[in-house]
């Protein structure tokens, strides 16, 4: 184990050089992405650190009991016993910190929903949900930013895209893409039948100009005006704003400013975050990695967390967890879950390296 400390150290050393460089310097997005990569290898060399003092507290104790000296003696074997449960629980922090992060982890995210199988009640659940990540966002002190929303007749959601921004958004979101499945019994439900409804979640990190690269010359812009649920008009200018990627026929709108500018730099918002989605995606792939869509065809049937309102249950299918308690779960209290979701990937993560 610590003969990894001197490549760390060397790592350290060679972010530190870059740091120093006046191109990286004058430039945030550069800065900002050492800046991070130097406080992670910070912490794993001072890990390393104390495992190397732990480890010379430990040769000096195992030299008195060589030497024989029989009023220190015993003394010594206590302090062995006790550096060599220090080293085993140290290394573990280690083996913890050397687990690959994900590089996306502290970004901001880009928080899809879109009502699924159901009609008027998936749209309803559609709603929920947003409230839900909106209530969390809040409790956590990050700021949500409507991008482009689409309610329907019914007063829930046909589509809502947001942002979200705040320290590591994407890291507690990121495993909340999929198909959420609600049972329970409509308000409009005279016989007191449990229907079932899916939503569609989808939760990108925000890309960055320095993760996308975007030209003029790869987009088309059209202008529209924006219009609400029934054709009502929202405001009477052109200000919506339709995006689409030439190379990949992506379609990005976004008509909720009443700013043409502010519509578009939303757009483009999005937009890069589904290509830096999509590229992710093609790398995993080629890396053979097993990784599903986000998304999925929001059939019932393709489900990662069911919300059973009669039995006051929120099951997720991936962990096998389960909790109580609906309204306050419903109303962002969704820690618990996630820390699951994240104690998970870390799981998975330490088997593969074994």
């Amino acid at each position: 184990m610590l003969q990894k400390y001197e490549t760390y150290k060397k790592k350290l050393e060679n972010l530190e050089v870059k740091m120093q460089n006046p191109e990286v310097a004058s430039d945030p997005s550069k800065m900002a992405v050492i800046g991070r990569e130097h406080a992670e290898v910070s912490q794993i060399v001072r890990e390393f650190k104390t495992l190397d003092e732990i480890q010379h507290q430990l040769e000096e104790a195992r030299g008195i009991i060589r030497s024989g000296d029989p009023v220190l003696l015993s003394m010594a074997e206590e302090e062995v016993e006790r550096l060599e449960k220090l080293k085993t629980e140290q290394t573990e922090r280690i083996e913890k910190a050397l687990i690959p992060k994900d590089p996306n982890d502290s970004k901001n995210v880009i928080l899809e929903i879109r009502a699924g199988a159901g009609g008027d009640e998936a749209a309803l659940f559609a709603a929920e949900l947003y409230r839900m990540y909106f209530r969390f966002a809040e409790q956590h002190k990050m700021h949500v930013d409507i991008m482009n929303s689409s309610p329907s007749e019914g007063g829930g959601l046909k589509e809502i895209i947001a942002e979200i921004k705040g320290t590591d958004a994407y890291k507690f979101l990121k495993h909340e893409s999929g198909v959420h499945r609600v049972q329970r019994v409509p308000e409009t439900e005279s016989q007191g039948r449990v229907h079932t409804s899916t939503a569609t979640v989808a939760v990108l990190p925000e890309a960055e100009e320095v993760d996308i690269e975007i030209k003029p010359t790869d987009i088309r812009v059209d202008i529209f005006r924006s219009s609400g649920p029934g054709g009502q008009s929202v405001n009477t200018t052109d200000s919506a704003v339709r995006i689409t990627h030439l190379e990949t026929g992506l379609v990005v709108s976004c008509q909720d400013e009443k700013s043409q500018l502010k519509n578009k730099d939303k757009a483009m918002k999005i937009l890069r975050s589904r290509l830096l989605a999509a590229k992710q995606e093609e790398e995993a792939k080629k890396r053979g990695d097993a990784r599903r869509s986000q998304i999925g065809t929001g059939d019932r049937s393709e489900k990662i967390r069911t919300y059973n309102f009669p039995q006051d249950r929120i099951t997720d299918h991936r962990i096998k967890f389960s909790t109580s308690n609906m309204p306050k779960f419903m109303d962002g209290n969704i820690d618990e879950m996630l820390q699951k979701l994240l104690e998970a990937e870390q799981q998975k993560k330490l088997e593969s390296q074994t």
